[in-house]
């Protein structure tokens, strides 16, 4: 089907959701190879469970200083293009006669700053089906203020969530301040510090799920979490049950797939970069004995297609066990 972006049918997904108990999940993306991963999971799951009209929401973050994705989607690196490439990308993939014309695909903006993406929020925010105004850099109140502007603003043309803590510091979202943020704001989703984060880097990183349903009781099941990469599947396999309608995923599937890659190149190293090639390097100690130096370069291992082949279906296999969590009728 066509894209879902206009607001009551993106809020019409997640009643559905809900209805499920299902948890929406967010998948972030900086190339058509981590796009169609994502696609292709999602189509595979939901034939294998008897449910082709799976909902999934493809991402990007903007000029978020950690990360901008939609300048590194493009060799440009102009943000404006590799936006609009990003929104091509997804239209013809879900468009009549793709193979995933069948999945409900929303399209998020993440992590949009309040400042720095100015340009943007000056866009039509209509062909998006959600976005994230991050205000959290500023002061609680001033962060209340601006987001609630943002909703004034925008709040009947597409569905919004807002950060009321900067998810990447120590101090837990209370319960009083999630109420606080989403009453003053008038925000559909909340974004709460639940002791994850966007980045993965610290071992001892712990979701607070006792925490999520004392939030839960105060603003309802509508909590956006992030960071779900920098902790064990086991924590966030009944998120729904905590209130948590919507999650954000990308460090996984780009931390995750690398080793394999990493992996196969060094075992077929004389087939990627030729035989005196991987001689030399297993002479320098770069290669050890298992990884083949004999062979000539092939071109079907030195190719761009055989790197992204080989993400792709790690890709593909990390977001099918994050969908075998969360879809299940």
């Amino acid at each position: 089907m066509p894209l879902v972006t206009q607001r009551e049918s993106v809020l019409d997904v997640y009643r559905d959701a809900a209805e499920r108990g299902w948890v929406v999940p967010t998948f972030c993306a900086e190339n058509l190879t981590t796009i169609e991963a994502i696609l292709t999971a999602t189509k595979d799951h939901g034939d294998k469970i008897g449910c082709p009209r799976l909902p999934i929401t493809l991402a990007v973050t903007n000029l978020y200083p950690h990360r901008s994705q939609s300048a590194n989607y493009t060799h440009t690196r102009r943000w404006d293009v590799g936006l609009r490439l990003f929104i091509a990308d997804i239209a013809v993939l879900t468009s009549p006669g793709s193979p995933f014309e069948h999945i409900n695909v929303m399209v998020h903006l993440d992590h949009i700053q309040h400042d720095l993406d100015r340009e943007l929020l000056a866009w039509d925010m209509r062909q998006f089906s959600s976005i994230m105004f991050d205000a959290s850099k500023l002061r609680f109140e001033d962060n209340m203020a601006a987001t609630a502007r943002f909703v004034g603003k925008h709040g009947d043309e597409i569905v919004i969530e807002g950060a009321c803590d900067e998810i990447e510091t120590c101090e837990l979202t209370t319960p009083e301040k999630a109420e606080r943020y989403a009453a003053a704001t008038g925000v559909d989703f909340v974004v709460a510090n639940l002791g994850t984060e966007h980045r993965a880097s610290a071992a001892d990183l712990k979701y607070h799920g006792d925490l999520a349903r004392r939030i839960k009781a105060r603003i309802g099941p509508k909590i956006v979490l992030h960071g779900c990469s920098s902790v064990s599947s086991d924590q966030i396999a009944h998120l729904y049950e905590d209130g948590v309608c919507k999650v954000n995923i990308w460090t996984a599937l780009e931390r995750d797939s690398s080793p394999a890659l990493l992996t196969d190149m060094v075992s077929h190293a004389d087939k990627v970069a030729g035989s005196a090639v991987a001689s030399r390097l297993a002479e320098q100690g770069y290669l050890g004995p298992s990884a083949g130096t004999t062979a000539k370069a092939n071109l079907d291992y030195f190719t761009t297609c055989y790197r992204q082949g080989i993400v792709f279906e790690q890709m593909k296999r990390i977001v099918r066990d994050y969908l075998e969590l969360w879809y299940i009728l």
